[in-house]
């Protein structure tokens, strides 16, 4: 897929002088998903990672969990009237034996601020659906007694070490380089190594094709790693967290009141306004060697 950017004329103004110039723009195109053949959800993304798109958005919903529950994943031929495909719509099929969740399954039904739903139904549709819990009796991915054999240290972080992470994903930012328009989300190891970074011109879509990505590899849940998102911290990004069972998630500018509530009955930790040395602790500071 080459619609990552395209390019616009612009009548460029600086100082008085005026200009005209070719300009390079984020593309912005709709997704259609479609489970077993039913039309599922539309969201506006740019183009490229669809597959991991569709598979990190039904990781968020409850629906997959497993590479081994994911059949396959294509784009639709015939998308349009006249029998061509615009590769703006893709089926995800399931393994047979995947059961569904007894959720509606639309886009933002509980993940949107303006869908309707008090902030308790959010926060209990989260629990009713995630698979994994992120508290540090889980931090290794294993459960009830294999855990009691396995157990791990808890994720623990020194701010010094958050703080360079902001820098790490803006370097890893191809695309915002020649667009200046593209939100992006970073996944690292609680070492603060880069284990992958996606763009994308919805900061939710850049969570859900980092998440679809490791459901593909067969890395899910996603214990003790660290999730950097560009912007805000919505109660969306914080749900699509949770439900990847990533411990800790780290923003740069502010989160919302319901994420911090989520953050907090889940056990994830939520850092926002994370500039240079500063940050906020919002949730979970279990996992911050704090001072003093």
């Amino acid at each position: 897929m080459g619609r990552v950017t395209e390019r616009r004329r612009v009548i460029r103004v600086r100082d008085g002088a005026v200009s005209t110039r070719p300009d390079t723009l984020v593309a912005e195109e709709p997704l259609e998903i479609r489970l077993n053949g039913k039309p599922l959800a539309i969201t506006m993304r740019t183009p490229g990672d669809d597959f991991a798109l569709a598979a990190g958005f039904l990781v968020s919903e409850g629906v997959l969990g497993d590479a081994d529950e994911l059949r396959s994943i294509v784009y639709c031929a015939g998308a349009t009237a006249e029998g061509s495909n615009t590769y703006n719509v893709v089926d995800v099929s399931t393994a047979p034996g995947v059961v569904l969740p007894d959720i509606t399954l639309e886009r933002n039904v509980y993940t949107s601020s303006s869908c309707g739903l008090c902030g308790k139904a959010s926060l209990d549709a989260v629990r009713t659906t995630a698979r994994w819990p992120i508290d540090d009796a889980a931090g290794d991915g294993t459960h009830g007694a294999d855990h009691q054999k396995r157990s791990t240290p808890p994720v623990r972080l020194d701010p010094e070490l958050l703080a360079c992470l902001p820098d790490r994903l803006r370097a890893a930012q191809r695309v915002f380089d020649r667009t200046g328009g593209l939100h992006a989300a970073a996944l690292f190891t609680e070492d603060g190594e880069l284990i992958d970074v996606r763009e994308d011109v919805g900061r939710h879509n850049a969570v859900d094709k980092l998440v679809g990505r490791a459901l593909q590899d067969g890395r899910l849940p996603l214990a003790r790693t660290i999730l950097l998102v560009s912007g805000r911290a919505s109660f969306e990004l914080a749900q699509k967290a949770v439900m990847a069972g990533i411990p800790v998630l780290a923003a740069v500018s502010a989160p919302s009141s319901l994420a911090v509530d989520l953050a907090a009955e889940s056990g994830l930790t939520l850092v926002g306004f994370l500039r240079g040395a500063s940050m906020n602790v919002y949730a979970g500071d279990h996992r911050i060697a704090l001072q003093g």
